[in-house]
């Protein structure tokens, strides 16, 4: 392996800090709001030396959102090692990109007309984890279809994107600023209504029959 000099090795401590601080900002104020003044000054660096690392606002997002893909992914991959039920797979990667917000460490989601959800689409690294996310997953969503966990009837990009939904989700944020429930409350209550909806018993099987009767 090529010994890592000094010099660089300083270079990669100050951009960690450069995307752990934007990590912060972006789930605290979401791209629109967050500028790169607040960065540098929450880094305790000079403009000129953040711009030797990124060169525009939606570069240092995109290194930030990088980050968080990395992680996701890295739980999933930890999680596939593990045997267990697909649905079991499902919530708990839930519980943890629940668990990231809670702990002011997950962006937020760009707004469909932001200049940085352009940046991102355009972004190789971002996509190709994206997309990996998504396909593992997928395969987890269509297990869970097949074992008749989840509901069939439902497309499996719904599921996907009810999954992604999650993580930036701000009724977590609503909850534990109301102070009543702790962290280990909040996301319990989000995955019973994430993963058992939100009709009793009762009306989910009326619901189903009547489904039932429509497609008949």
């Amino acid at each position: 392996m090529a010994r890592v000099s000094f010099r660089e090795q300083v270079l990669q401590v100050r951009e960690d800090a450069i995307v752990a601080s934007v990590n912060r900002l972006l789930a605290e104020k979401g791209f629109d709001l967050m500028t790169v003044d607040e960065v540098v000054a929450d880094v305790g660096i000079a403009k000129a030396s953040l711009y030797k690392h990124f060169a525009s606002k939606e570069e240092l997002a995109a290194a930030a959102m990088v980050r968080v893909l990395d992680l996701a992914l890295g739980e999933v991959e930890r999680l596939r090692q593990q045997p267990a039920a697909p649905m079991e797979q499902l919530r708990a990667v839930a519980r943890w990109t629940m668990q990231v917000q809670l702990a002011g460490e997950m962006p937020s989601l760009p707004s469909q007309n932001s200049t940085l959800r352009a940046a991102l689409v355009a972004h190789k690294g971002y996509m190709d984890r994206l997309l990996r996310l998504s396909d593992l997953l997928g395969e987890w969503i269509e297990a869970g279809q097949a074992d008749g966990s989840l509901r069939a009837e439902l497309p499996p990009e719904v599921l996907l994107y009810t999954l992604f939904a999650r993580a930036c989700d701000p009724v977590l944020g609503l909850l534990k600023a109301a102070g009543q429930y702790s962290d280990a409350q909040i996301i319990d209550i989000l995955l019973l209504s994430c993963f058992g909806g939100l009709a009793s018993g009762q009306e989910a099987a009326a619901a189903a029959g009547t489904k039932r009767v429509r497609k008949a």
